[in-house]
């Protein structure tokens, strides 16, 4: 069994398992569309990793849950012929799992469309969904999601290790007393995530793997 560094690895989903970066664009497009707002990705971009409803409610309270529903419609329906999978990333959560990692996702998205997504980019059948939007009141930043993901998989602070692509991410895993990895293949900015404290923030999917496995 090769060395594992943490017996617990937890991944956030968007932009880190799965490349859902132009469907969530194409839904937020589509959403602000509906009230009249046009958006750009550049303003998109810093949000995922938070809640619809969480982003909704900041950016436009009265109109909040329209643009959470219009959203969701729109990327359940498209989701599955936008969203790819990264490179190797199928690959690395397999073998993390047959080396006894215990392996599972955190993610700020919706169950059903945290579901399909990983149906979508064929992760592995026996890779836990930990804690989705449903489940917690408090969402990333906060650690709430991450300690609760934790639990469930039968770790403790540290010695979990939460993979993201997002700020908030990192910021969570701080907060939750659990290490952090950035990834720069998702929606996060990469100067912004290596300003934040972690393991370390990885541009490529062998550097994660010698990390995690090496």
């Amino acid at each position: 069994m090769p060395h594992t560094r943490w017996p617990v690895v937890l991944f956030d989903l968007d932009g880190t398992l799965a490349n859902t970066v132009p469907a969530i664009v194409a839904s937020y497009t589509h959403a602000w569309a509906s009230v009249g707002r046009h958006i750009t990705p550049e303003e998109i971009l810093p949000t995922i990793g938070r809640t619809l409803r969480d982003v909704f409610t900041e950016q436009d309270p009265a109109h909040a849950a329209e643009l959470e529903a219009t959203y969701t419609a729109h990327n359940m329906v498209h989701l599955p012929e936008l969203v790819e999978p990264y490179d190797g990333m199928v690959e690395l959560a397999t073998d993390l799992l047959a080396s006894g990692v215990t392996t599972g996702v955190v993610t700020s998205k919706r169950t059903n469309a945290a579901e399909l997504t990983m149906r979508c980019v064929g992760l592995p059948g026996d890779l836990p969904l930990l804690c989705s939007m449903e489940d917690t009141d408090a969402h990333k930043p906060d650690p709430t999601p991450l300690l609760l993901g934790m639990t469930k998989a039968g770790g403790r602070p540290e010695q979990t290790l939460y993979v993201g692509d997002a700020v908030v991410d990192l910021q969570a895993a701080k907060a939750a007393g659990m290490a952090g990895i950035g990834v720069t293949w998702g929606a996060g900015n990469p100067e912004e995530l290596r300003a934040q404290p972690s393991v370390a923030v990885v541009d490529t999917v062998d550097e994660l793997r010698a990390l995690l496995l090496g």
